[in-house]
């Protein structure tokens, strides 16, 4: 019975060693097919390639997010669970303090 689990577990990484060339190929393949149907209408630039689409991929991954999902940054205050009762709990002095640094922050820069 013990052999089974760890044979299941077994299979169960063999899918997933699997699973991860064929999601990259398809993150590839989307960049490209999307680039090629989209920017050269739009733009003057040229078709690319697959390497040149999974290029473009590590170098979005790169400029705008890491590789780890979910690690890094703070959680959005939605996700903390106590957020909401924290913020039904302010005083009206809280709440104009926190309004007032609210519009301070969204001030358009001059």
């Amino acid at each position: 019975m013990y052999t089974s689990n760890i044979n299941g577990r077994r299979h169960k990484w063999a899918f997933f060693l699997l699973l991860i060339p064929i999601v990259v190929f398809a993150l590839g393949s989307v960049v490209m097919l999307l680039w090629n149907a989209i920017i050269p209408e739009i733009t003057s630039a040229p078709t690319i390639t697959y390497w040149q689409a999974m290029g473009l991929l590590v170098l979005s991954r790169i400029l705008f997010g890491n590789f780890r999902p979910g690690v890094g940054g703070s959680k959005p205050p939605f996700r903390n669970p106590g957020w909401r009762e924290k913020m039904m709990n302010l005083t009206e002095e809280e709440r104009q303090k926190l309004r007032t640094q609210w519009k301070d922050r969204c001030k358009p820069r001059v």
